[in-house]
């Protein structure tokens, strides 16, 4: 019996000692590794080609993260966001510690949807723009359409509903934003300022609809032109909704994921500092480093001018472009 008891001491001791143990330094490093972002447009309408690349560059600057992109791309090689049936790029999300993502209506093969809904599952964070409460479109799958409507609404918080028309575009601003009552404090807010958005209010919350999950809505936005006020329809389609919030999304993994939303997106609201720091702000909380956000909210000054085509359907994205590797 003492030979019994000895022997497994002497087993536990032997593989005590083949264990490694990490030094200070390398958990030091782990905690300050710089987190791999990984940036995925594919959207025909608010030019995510090209404002996704300027947010890529001020999230390595700020952040000294990695970051890659994901395009819908030609059969040329050339960024193509009319092409709803790839997205290049998406195999990045196997090693990602964030995906940002403003896509609309895609109807991706089953193998790259894969590795946007692989990442959903995981319990990492979100971040989305826009139009990816309607991310995705599928109408000749029987197997793929819970994606079109459910799916968005119970990761993002609401599916497509409806906005209040398309006034000036980038001619005029259409929407008042400020920060909802009592939510001054919440750190993705340093920095704000109000400010009138190019964006067209989307309808998100009231009437016959409610945001989903355990939405918080951070951001109002104020219609001041609207289709639905002309046709009578307010008592449905409010003036005043949502236009960012924040929430949580636990997929197969069983683990709570973070998600951003926010219903802006118009090319021209980036030019704004204060839609570059709402941005930039939620990418920082969806990693966790809200305490990190400066109090007037992260750096956003661009090293090199943003000039964006305006929004629009058909072709009026920036022609013969070859996706940016290169940060």
């Amino acid at each position: 019996m003492k030979l019994k008891y000895a022997t497994l001491l002497i087993l536990t001791i032997l593989i005590a000692c083949g264990e490694k143990t990490k030094s200070k330094k390398e958990i030091i490093s782990e905690e300050i590794k710089a987190p791999h972002i990984v940036f995925v447009t594919g959207e025909e309408e608010y030019r995510s080609e090209e404002t996704f690349p300027m947010l890529a560059k001020l999230a390595k600057r700020e952040l000294g993260a990695k970051v890659s992109i994901a395009y819908s791309i030609d059969s040329s090689g050339f960024i193509d966001p009319n092409r709803t049936d790839h997205i290049e790029g998406l195999e990045a999300l196997e090693t990602a510690d964030l995906m940002v993502v403003f896509i609309r209506f895609r109807n991706l093969p089953k193998k790259e949807l894969d590795y946007i809904t692989n990442y959903v599952e995981s319990g990492k964070p979100i971040v989305g723009f826009r139009t990816t409460t309607h991310a995705f479109k599928y109408d000749n799958d029987a197997t793929l359409t819970t994606y079109n409507e459910e799916w968005p609404a119970k990761v993002f918080g609401q599916q497509w509903i409806t906005h209040h028309g398309h006034f000036d575009d980038g001619k005029f601003p259409v929407t008042d934003i400020s920060i909802k009552e009592g939510k001054n404090d919440n750190p993705i807010l340093n920095g704000f300022s109000e400010f009138e958005a190019y964006s067209w209010l989307y309808h998100v919350d009231g009437g016959d609809w409610k945001l989903q999950g355990d939405s918080k809505p951070i951001l109002m936005g104020h219609s001041t032109k609207s289709q639905h006020e002309m046709n009578g329809k307010l008592d449905q389609f409010s003036l005043d909704n949502p236009v960012a919030w924040t929430k949580n999304y636990t997929g197969t993994s069983g683990k709570p994921a973070r998600v951003f939303f926010t219903t802006l997106g118009h090319p021209y609201d980036f030019k704004l500092p204060v839609m570059r720091k709402i941005a930039m702000n939620g990418i920082y909380w969806a990693l966790g480093k809200e305490d990190n956000i400066p109090k007037e909210g992260v750096n956003v000054t661009l090293d090199e001018p943003f000039e964006p085509n305006n929004s629009g359907f058909g072709q009026k994205f920036k022609k013969n472009q070859k996706p940016l590797t290169n940060f």
